[in-house]
C-alpha cells in the first residue's frame, strides 16, 4: 500500500503487526465521528490490552507487537480505529528504521496487505494504518502521519488524558495529514502510562520536501505509463499501470554502464533481489545463479567489462510469473573488480516491455559515490495488483549481491 490508499476488508477479524529493526510499542485508540476517544478506556496498549472489539498482543521483543480488531464487536459509535507505533527506546526517532505494518486475516494469518510509510526522519511516533467503517462496510488506509513528540502527541490529538508539558509540541510535517489530525484540546490529568508523560520535546522541523514529479494521472496521486516513457529521478516513483490496467506482463530490466577513463575494464554485475511481505530474503538472480522463483526471473549472463551499446546486462521478470509470496524487488549493481562508481560513467536502468521492445521507465544515475555497490531501483507490488517502480541511487560499500541483501531490505 502506498500513503492515502485503501483496500475493503473481506474478513470480520484482522490484525495488524507492527515490525521494524528495533523493539516498538505497539497501540491503538477507537474513535467516534468526531475523531476522538469516548474515555480513556478506548486507548488500547500494553498496560491496557483490551478494549470493545479491539485487543493488544506483545510481541515479547522476538516478534512484532500486534493489534487485533473484531469489526463485529465494535460498539456502535465508534467509526474508526488507529494502530500507532514509537520506536522502544527513549529519544530515538523513525530515521533509518522505518516500520512495516501487515495487515492479516486473524483467522488464518493470511496476509491481506503491508504498507512501510516512506522518507521518515524526526518522527518519534506515528499513527500507521487506520481501520474505518464507511457506508456500512470496514476498510483499511495507510497513513504514515508522524509526530515530533512521541506517544504523548497522538494520545493527546486523539483526546486521551495526557500529563501535558508546558508547551505541548506540534505533530511532525507529513506527506499526507488525515484530517482527524486536529489541535489537542484535552485539559492536563493523570496519564495512563508513565512514558506519555515525557518531558517537553522540541517540534521537528519540516520534512523537506520529495523531488518534484511529472503530473500525476488524475485520480490517482502518482504518475503511471499512459503518456509513454517516464524519466525517474532518484526517490520519484511511478505505477506499472496503462490504460487503467496493471502492467502484468514479462517486462526486461536493463543496467548498463561505461568506463570513465578509456582502456580500463570495469566487471559490474546486475542482480535482482527477491523478498517476501516482511521483507524477508526469498532469492537472489545474478550471474551465478540466472534463474530463481520458478524461472519467473531471469538473467542474461555476465558481461566483464562494460564494452558494447546498450544494456549491458539483463534480467527479465515475469511479473504475471511470480510467486504470491514475492512482493518486492530490489535491483542493485556490484562492482565485483572493486573499482569505485566514480571510475564509471553513464550508469543507468531502465524497464523495458518485453513483449514490444517499448522502454518504459529510464533511470540515469547522475552522481556517483565511492562505493562498490548501487540499489539503482525497486518494484514493490501492491494490494491492488500494481506493481511500483521507484528509482533509488543509493550507494553501499560491496562487492557482491550477498552483501546488498540486508541494507536492500530495508530500503523496501
Amino acid at each position: 500500500m502506498t500513503p492515502g490508499s485503501n483496500i475493503p476488508l473481506p474478513v470480520t477479524r484482522v490484525t495488524v503487526d507492527v515490525a521494524a529493526p528495533v523493539r516498538l510499542d505497539v497501540s491503538s485508540l477507537l474513535l467516534t465521528a468526531d475523531g476522538k476517544v469516548r474515555s480513556d478506556d478506548d486507548f488500547i496498549f500494553y498496560n491496557q490490552p483490551n478494549g470493545p472489539g479491539v485487543t493488544y498482543r506483545s510481541g515479547g521483543g522476538t516478534a512484532p507487537d500486534a493489534i487485533t480488531v473484531d469489526t463485529a464487536a465494535v460498539p456502535p459509535g465508534i467509526e474508526k480505529i488507529v494502530v500507532t507505533a514509537s520506536p522502544d527506546g527513549a529519544g530515538q526517532t523513525f530515521q533509518g528504521i522505518e516500520p512495516t505494518a501487515t495487515i492479516r486475516n486473524a483467522d488464518d494469518n493470511a496476509v491481506l496487505a503491508s504498507f512501510t510509510p516512506p522518507r521518515l526522519g524526526t518522527e518519534t511516533a506515528l499513527v500507521i494504518v487506520e481501520i474505518y467503517l464507511r457506508g456500512g462496510a470496514w476498510k483499511a488506509r495507510a497513513v504514515g502521519q508522524g509526530y515530533a513528540n512521541g506517544l504523548a502527541g497522538i494520545a493527546t490529538d486523539f483526546g486521551v488524558s495526557v500529563e501535558e508539558p508546558a508547551a505541548p509540541a506540534a505533530p511532525a510535517a507529513a506527506p499526507t495529514p488525515t484530517p482527524t489530525m486536529q489541535a489537542p484540546v484535552t485539559p492536563p490529568a493523570p496519564p495512563l502510562d508513565p512514558r506519555l508523560s515525557a518531558p517537553p520535546v522540541p517540534a521537528a522541523p519540516p520534512a523537506a520536501p520529495a523531488p518534484p514529479a511529472p503530473a500525476p494521472a488524475p485520480g490517482t496521486g502518482k504518475i503511471n505509463l499512459d503518456k509513454g516513457r517516464v524519466s525517474l529521478q532518484k526517490n520519484q516513483t511511478v505505477s506499472l499501470v496503462k490504460g487503467g490496467r496493471p502492467l502484468l506482463s514479462q517486462v526486461k530490466m536493463g543496467l548498463g554502464w561505461e568506463p570513465a577513463f578509456r582502456g580500463k575494464d570495469i566487471d559490474l554485475d546486475a542482480s535482482v533481489i527477491a523478498y517476501g511481505p516482511q521483507r524477508n530474503h526469498i532469492d537472489s538472480c545474478y550471474f551465478g545463479k540466472l534463474s530463481i522463483v520458478g524461472g519467473a526471473i531471469k538473467h542474461s549472463g555476465d558481461n566483464l567489462t562494460g564494452e558494447g551499446g546498450g544494456d549491458d546486462e539483463v534480467i527479465v521478470v515475469d511479473l504475471g510469473r511470480l510467486p504470491q509470496e514475492v512482493t518486492g524487488l530490489v535491483f542493485t549493481v556490484n562492482s565485483f573488480s572493486g573499482q569505485k562508481f566514480t571510475e564509471v560513467a553513464k550508469a543507468y536502468c531502465r524497464l523495458i516491455d518485453a513483449t514490444t521492445g517499448e522502454e518504459l521507465v529510464r533511470f540515469d544515475l547522475t552522481n556517483a559515490e565511492a562505493q562498490t555497490g548501487v540499489m539503482m531501483a525497486k518494484l514493490i507490488k501492491q494490494f491492488s495488483g500494481e506493481w511500483d517502480m521507484t528509482a533509488m541511487g543509493d550507494f553501499v560499500k560491496s562487492r557482491t549481491v550477498r552483501g546488498m541483501v540486508k541494507p536492500a531490505a530495508q530500503s523496501l
